[in-house]
């Protein structure tokens, strides 16, 4: 399902989208993941422009994509075509920090992290700092 002719993304909906896609790669939002979401959303410069309105239009997008047998491809190629490369290195990051935020990263999380990494292409030493810093900021004990 393409957004609505009202809903064109942003670069902010494809940050947005990307991190919902992450909390819902398992079937499962948990209450940790989506309180991520909103506080990344609420606290980072680069949605200081973000109309918040427009998170749950991108979240029924994600849901309805992942119906999709080719929902994932369809994903990407939003996000190809509206997010700005320079945002690509971003986008992972905050997609890692949602897969952490409950501290346990489930088989569905990695393999989505791995597709993000191969289509935003990523350099792997990138990934891993980014992936490092994830865990760092999420540490527990």
């Amino acid at each position: 399902m393409a957004p609505s002719e009202d809903h064109i993304l942003t670069f902010q909906d494809c940050l947005v989208a990307l991190m919902i896609a992450v909390s819902a790669s398992d079937s499962n939002l948990r209450t940790s993941e989506l309180v991520k979401i909103e506080t990344t959303v609420n606290n980072l410069p680069v949605f200081g422009t973000y109309d918040l309105d427009r998170m749950r239009e991108t979240a029924q997008m994600i849901f309805d994509l992942f119906e999709e047998e080719d929902g994932l491809d369809a994903l990407f190629g939003l996000i190809r075509g509206n997010l700005p490369e320079k945002f690509y290195e971003t986008a992972y990051a905050l997609a890692c920090d949602v897969a952490v935020a409950d501290g346990t990263l489930r088989e569905t999380e990695l393999r989505l992290l791995e597709e993000i990494r191969y289509e935003l292409n990523i350099d792997r030493l990138h990934a891993a700092a980014i992936e490092r810093g994830a865990r760092a900021r999420h540490m527990t004990e």
